[in-house]
Order: structure tokens, then C-alpha cells, then sequence
């Protein structure tokens, strides 16, 4: 039978987030490049929460707009309503949130991908890896099979699956099998990895009810407004166009008759009654977790969200859940406002095949496929801004691959996004990954204010940002650091003004004089004030004004981590062999020697990293590496 044959240079599987970033990067560097999807409408999708952004997501955003990713771009032309949170607190976990309008994100981001020039949109399910033999014995991709028979032969391809790969959906007794909002699951490309010698196992996640918005009362809950003044995602994005009116959300609770109702049901939610396979997520638990779990807790916060402008769906935050629909109404109807509320879409969890631990490279290569590469909740994360961020740099990297070039690997000091694929890479995840700030050692130099001066420079190196992008930076870094000096070296005396200002704002009298970089470090004084006594300054821009008081308020803790950052430089510059054989080295303990082979860490700091590899360890690589040096 005669089959039909098309010729690319990159296949990417899946056009969730994690795909649309990487496919669009492997256009936008000039590679042919043909994305595939179960179904055109469900690019992009937004199958669970309706927001971009959070803690510590926030940051990952940022990060792929300064590396030149889409997700910022298109969240600023879609948000209902923005709000920067943890305000109160210092400026390393400030994290912008956005409400998304969840048909319009999905509807740009589908236009974008369709008018960029070498892309190709392809509705299809991939069924077969098809790989040929390589230099070193390895099998190295050649094409793929989708169902109907066709073969795409292609030089990379790039696995953004989501969780689809035999995806099934539980409410209670109820289990369809399909992926996310009814969507056709892919059932077949599991056993095409597994053929390769992949890895997989399963993990779960879940999603709460939407809301009629009429069968709510919004007076028995707390309004939760956004900002009145929006600060964009994208460092392309002018401020100025994107103030506008916003929706509001609104915040309620559980209490103990929720409990009951959920305590009195738990045989009959899949995850208590076995029927679940997976592991779900920590730190998205479910309602039914949360309760267990947390039995101390009288109330859990629900956060009640509008899906859209043109729908009446609202998404209830901090209720998903796999029980029955019976038990999901009666629970809900306890919560205050929602005593007569209408699910339009039932809470369901749903169970999916990904990629074990020890199977990726930093590149997000997988280890024993050449040029296939991974992103997104198939490498064992969860969300949608973690899986944009793996998206943009496999997309990155598969290109680099191609071109016979070294893969972009950001470590732990420079991005939020190098320890997210640090953790993904050496970490025995046995639940879908999370982003926290608390994961990140140096998050005061990892802000999400400073993305762009921290990565604009990775993102031009690979093509993705223009000259003018990367100049602009460039321009900013000057302005900074002229402001900063001038500051520092700008003397005021205790003069008669200068006391009174000081007065005027609750701050002690000087006695000698003082710079004013060090009145900035008063708490109860910061740049804008200090106009006042600072005649001679040049008007800036906002984000200079933003980068010297943080610069400024925060130096010694700043230079602290920066003293780290160059102790954790040292052990990340020792590379191991890519050869090595730790069976040779006698004095490792067998589990590190067993954990060592299976994540093959490509440098010394890498492997203090895994989990069962002990300093003692450490110190015997060390002396191993040392030795073989000598040689």
C-alpha cells in the first residue's frame, strides 16, 4: 500500500504551551517545522486554571520573553485582570499574575502560529517515532508515523504531549478516556517509546468544577480587584496600551459541612479508592487531599475566577476533584455564594503516561534517542508556564542540535528556567514538578524585575532577539549603572533643607554628610522622594528608577550572592567524562554509584544535586576525577 511521504526539518508533538513556544522558536530560526495536534481548536489550550503567571511563575514568564518566547506577548493581549503579588514582601518573590480570557489566549496564539513563516499546522495524531541507526549504535530520529499513515521525515523531533499520552478522565465511577475538556486522547505513541527503550510512568492531575456565573451570589464573597496600575509580562509590551478596565474574582471558603460531605464520600473518589494509578501533584492537591491531609484546618480558600468576557463559565480555585457529581454538587453548594450554584463542566482528575526521571539530558534531550527531545508536562512538571519555558529552550536546542552547535543550558544562578530543567534533570520527581521560589538558591538576583538584563543576551546569541531588543538592554545597563555611581558619590550636608526634608519624612537627622545612595537605604526613604534634595538629576525611565533602588537597597545581600554564586560556579565547571565508568570507582557507595549512572551528571555540581549522593561522595569523584586528569 502505497503511503504518502513529506519532508521538515522538525516535528513537534503537541501545541499546548510547551509546543507552541517550541515550535514557533524552531521557525523563527529558520528551521522547516510542522507542528501536530489531536485538534487545531485545542492550541494553546487553557484546560485547567485561567491565569498566567503566580509565585515563582510569574518569573518563568518573564524569562521566556527575554529569551525571546510568546507567552508574555499573547498574555498581555488577553488578560482580563493583572495583579503583582507578595507586594508586602521583598522584591525576589514578586510574581505578576494574570486572569486569562481563556478563548481569546488561545484564539491569538493560534493566529501567531498560523501566519509564522515556516510553520506548518497539522491536525493528526502521532503514532510512531521512526529512528535509524546512528554513529555510536544509538537510535537517532528520522521522521514520524501519524495514524493515517503518513510519514513526515524530519531531522529532530520534539515530544510536547501534555496529558494525552493515554490520558484518561475519573469523576468518580465515571472514567472516559480521553484528554483534557473531552479531547480525543493519543493512545498509541507510548508503545512507539517504549519499543526506543523510553521510560514512562504515570502521573495524575486534576481540575474543579466551572460555575454558571447566574447561579451565583457574589455578595457573600470578598472581591478580589487587580491593579490599577498594569505592568506587563513582555519587555516589548509599552505599559501605556495595556491599562484598561479589569474583572474582578472573588474569594470564598469551605467550611466543616464541606468536610463532612467529603470525609463521608471518600470511597467513592478514585484517588482514596485505588482506582487511581498515578501520582498527583503536592502542591495542587485536591479538595479530597486537602481535607485528609489537612484535618486541622477548618477552612480552605476557593477562589472563584471568570473563564472569559464572552462566557459564563467560572472556574472555582482550590476545589479540584475526582468525586462523584452527585458528591462534587452537594459539597460545593456549602461553600458561602454558591448555596444554588449550576456546574456547567464537572470536576475530573486525569491520568497520563510521561517521562520517568533519569531519562533527560540539561539539553532536555532524552539520553538514548538522538535528536528527540521533551517539554512540558511529559517531562513529569506541571503547569503552563513551566511547560512554555521547556517548550522555548528544547525548541532552542533542537535547532542548535542541528546546526552542530552547543545546546543552551542555563544553571541554577541565572534563571528560574535552569532550575526548573536542573530539577527536572537530577531530581527523582515522584509527582508532577511545581516551580516555587524556595526552589531557586539565589532568587535575589533571579527577579523577575531584572529578567531581561539577566537573559536578553542568551536569547540574541541563538537568534531569537533582534539587535534593537538587545541594544535597548544594553542602553539600560549603562543608565543603571551611571545612576548608581552618581548616587553614591552625590554628597549632601546637614543642612537646613535637607534636615527638614529628612523631618518631613520621619527619617533621622544627619550629623556629617551622606551620600544619597545611603538615605535610598533608609526604609522610609526611596528614589522618588529624594527628588526633593536632588537637583541635578536627569529624568529616567521607570525601569532604570526600579533597577538602581533595588540595586542600591539590597547591595549586601546582593554581593552575598554573588560570593555563592561563584563557589557554585567552581563545582559546575568540572565536567565529568561523558565516558566514565563508575563501577571503577571502588570507594562510591552502591547507591550513589547506582544513582550517578543513571542520571549521568555532566558536571561535579550537577551530581551533588541527585538525591542519595552524599558530600562523602562528592569528595571521592573529586579525587577520582583529579587522578584521572594526571593520567
Amino acid at each position: 500500500m502505497p503511503e504518502a511521504r513529506i519532508k521538515t526539518d522538525i516535528c513537534v508533538v503537541g501545541a499546548g504551551h510547551a509546543g507552541c513556544e517550541a515550535a514557533l522558536a524552531c521557525a523563527r530560526l529558520g528551521f522547516d517545522t510542522t507542528i501536530f495536534t489531536v485538534s487545531v481548536e485545542s492550541i494553546a489550550l487553557m484546560p485547567c486554571n485561567p491565569n498566567i503567571g503566580g509565585t515563582s511563575k510569574g518569573h518563568l514568564v518573564r524569562e521566556l520573553d527575554a529569551l525571546g518566547g510568546e507567552m508574555g506577548k499573547n498574555i498581555d493581549k488577553t488578560f482580563i485582570q493583572s495583579k503583582m503579588l507578595n507586594v508586602s514582601k521583598g522584591p525576589a518573590v514578586h510574581s505578576l499574575r494574570a486572569q486569562a480570557d481563556k478563548a481569546d489566549y488561545t484564539r491569538s496564539m493560534r493566529q501567531i502560529l498560523e501566519n509564522q513563516e515556516n510553520l506548518t499546522i497539522k491536525q493528526g495524531e502521532v503514532c510512531e517515532i521512526l529512528t535509524e541507526e546512528g554513529a555510536d549504535g544509538k537510535p537517532v530520529v528520522c521522521g514520524v508515523r501519524i495514524f493515517t499513515g503518513t510519514i513526515y521525515e524530519c531531522k529532530a523531533v520534539i515530544l510536547c504531549t501534555g496529558t494525552y499520552l493515554k490520558a484518561r478522565c475519573l469523576c468518580g465511577e465515571s472514567i472516559t478516556y480521553t484528554g483534557p475538556n473531552g479531547l480525543q486522547a493519543a493512545n498509541h505513541l507510548t508503545e512507539s517509546l517504549e519499543k526506543l527503550g523510553v521510560k514512562l510512568r504515570r502521573f495524575k492531575t486534576g481540575t474543579p468544577a466551572r460555575m454558571d456565573k447566574r447561579s451565583l451570589d457574589f455578595s457573600k464573597m470578598e472581591e478580589q480587584v487587580g491593579d490599577e496600575k498594569i505592568i506587563p509580562f513582555s519587555f516589548s509590551t509599552n505599559p501605556a496600551d495595556i491599562q484598561r478596565e479589569q474583572v474582578s474574582c472573588y474569594l470564598t471558603y469551605t467550611n466543616e459541612k464541606t468536610h463532612e460531605i467529603i470525609r463521608g464520600n471518600l470511597d467513592r473518589s478514585p484517588i482514596y479508592a485505588g482506582i487511581i494509578e498515578g501520582t498527583g501533584p503536592r502542591y495542587c492537591p485536591s479538595i479530597e487531599d486537602k481535607v485528609v491531609k489537612f484535618a486541622d484546618k477548618e477552612r480552605h480558600q476557593v477562589f472563584i475566577e471568570p473563564e472569559g468576557l464572552y462566557t459564563n463559565e467560572m472556574y472555582v480555585g482550590g476545589m479540584s476533584s475526582s468525586l462523584p457529581e452527585d458528591v462534587q454538587l452537594a459539597m460545593y453548594r456549602t461553600v458561602p455564594g454558591m448555596e444554588n450554584c449550576r456546574i456547567v463542566r464537572n470536576a475530573y482528575a486525569i491520568e497520563y503516561d510521561c517521562l520517568e526521571s533519569g531519562e533527560l539530558t540539561p539539553s532536555l534531550e532524552i539520553k538514548n534517542v538522538g535528536k528527540l527531545f521533551s517539554a512540558g508536562q511529559f517531562n513529569g512538571s506541571s503547569g503552563y508556564e513551566e511547560a512554555a519555558a521547556q517548550g522555548l529552550i528544547a525548541g532552542i536546542n533542537a535547532c542548535l542540535s542541528l546546526k552542530g552547535e552547543e545546546p543552551l543550558i542555563l544553571d541554577r544562578s541565572e534563571a528560574y528556567i535552569g532550575v526548573l530543567i536542573d530539577d527536572l534533570v537530577t531530581k527523582d520527581n515522584r509527582e508532577p514538578y511545581r516551580m516555587m521560589t524556595s526552589r531557586a538558591e539565589y532568587r535575589l538576583l533571579l527577579r523577575q524585575d531584572n529578567a531581561d538584563l539577566r537573559l536578553r543576551k542568551f536569547g540574541h546569541q541563538v537568534g531569537l532577539i533582534s539587535d534593537e531588543q538587545y541594544n535597548h538592554v544594553l542602553e539600560k545597563e549603562k543608565l543603571i549603572a551611571a545612576e548608581v555611581a552618581r548616587l553614591k558619590e552625590t554628597k549632601v550636608g546637614g543642612n537646613k533643607e535637607v534636615q527638614a526634608f529628612l523631618e518631613a519624612h520621619g527619617s533621622a537627622a544627619l550629623r556629617t554628610a551622606a551620600s544619597l545612595a545611603e538615605l535610598i537605604c533608609r526604609p522610609e526613604l526611596d528614589y522618588e522622594c529624594l527628588a526633593e534634595i536632588d537637583k541635578e538629576r536627569e529624568p529616567l525611565p521607570e525601569e532604570v528608577i526600579e533597577q538602581v533602588l533595588i540595586n542600591i537597597k539590597y547591595e549586601g545581600y546582593i554581593e552575598r550572592q554573588l560570593r555563592q554564586v561563584e563557589q557554585f560556579k567552581k563545582t559546575e565547571k568540572r565536567r565529568i567524562p561523558a565516558d566514565i565508568d563508575y563501577d571503577d570507582i571502588s570507594s562510591l557507595r552502591l547507591e550513589a554509584r547506582q544513582k550517578l549512572k543513571m542520571f549521568k551528571p555532566i558536571s561535579v555540581g550537577q551530581a551533588s544535586r541527585i538525591s542519595g549522593v552524599s558530600p562523602a561522595d562528592i569528595s571521592v569523584l573529586l579525587i577520582y576525577l583529579e587522578q584521572m586528569n594526571r593520567k
